[in-house]
């Protein structure tokens, strides 16, 4: 791998990791695209460092709400008489868990299935689940929880089942399936998201090191420059991303990523697998 293509695969990972389009999706069609197997350990290896620029990006766009969440903020410790606002660590636990469960015990199956085919199938699936619950949300639920701190448990374990989806199916998008989970359980979109880019940050923190734990001997002279490239392109892609998403978050909905992960796979269908 060269810098250029560690850029490139930097970008892609920057822009795709927290929007419903499926990061794991674009990174194995780009690397297609790219002439790469993806599925090497270096490749693999590289694919979680950019991960985890990825990562860092949105820990620092949520850092006040990560430091209430452990107890204490940026400008004074929590008291006994300071008021604690209503999501905490058990919302993020119920929200993670049983992502976290599933990926442990299905690794090996889990991997057997990252490959195009897959994930030209499950954009499709998932753009429809999404459309779905956009549906759903507006015409058939009635929204208890407008903001994160309306959030009830049972709304976090449940977005956290529909996270499984994601789990065992490459290319369904987590975010995907968090957010449209939110919705079909009560939650309002904006509060769908943002619970969607918190419960990010451990569960893909915790994946990461899990990965690396098998992979850190890759770590050499002549491919840490290149991991370094992908990681930096990553963190400044994906906190820009993130932050332009929730700026325009009223004005783009399920519905128009559901149309363009439609595109993309017919695209890919059509010119680059047949």
């Amino acid at each position: 791998m060269d810098f250029i293509t560690s850029i490139i695969l930097g970008i892609v990972e920057g822009i795709t990791e927290f929007i419903p389009v499926s990061s794991t999706g674009h990174m194995i069609l780009t690397a297609k695209v790219l002439g790469y197997d993806d599925q090497t350990p270096i490749m693999k290896t590289f694919e979680v460092v950019i991960q985890l620029g990825a990562i860092m990006a949105i820990a620092m766009v949520h850092w006040n709400r990560i430091l209430n969440l452990l107890g204490w903020s940026r400008s004074e410790p929590l008291t006994r008489n300071t008021p604690r606002r209503r999501l905490n660590l058990i919302h993020i636990f119920l929200g993670i868990a049983p992502a976290l469960l599933v990926a442990f015990f299905a690794r090996d199956f889990i991997k057997s299935l990252f490959h195009a085919q897959t994930v030209l199938f499950a954009l499709v699936a998932g753009g429809i689940f999404m459309i779905f619950a956009e549906w759903y949300n507006k015409h058939k639920v009635q929204v208890t929880s407008h903001d994160l701190d309306d959030m009830t448990y049972k709304q976090a374990l449940q977005i956290g089942v529909y996270q499984i989806i994601s789990v065992l199916w490459p290319g369904f998008s987590r975010s995907g399936s968090t957010i449209s989970g939110g919705m079909l359980s009560g939650v309002s979109y904006k509060a769908s998201v943002d619970f969607s880019f918190i419960i990010a940050i451990p569960i893909m923190f915790a994946a990461a090191g899990y990965e690396l734990l098998d992979s850190y001997r890759y770590f050499t002279v002549d491919t840490i420059g290149v991991f370094l490239a992908g990681f930096i392109v990553s963190f400044v892609v994906a906190y820009f991303v993130v932050l332009a998403f929730m700026k325009l978050i009223q004005k783009i909905r399920l519905t128009h990523f559901a149309i363009y992960r439609f595109v993309l796979a017919a695209v890919f269908w059509l010119f680059i697998m047949h």
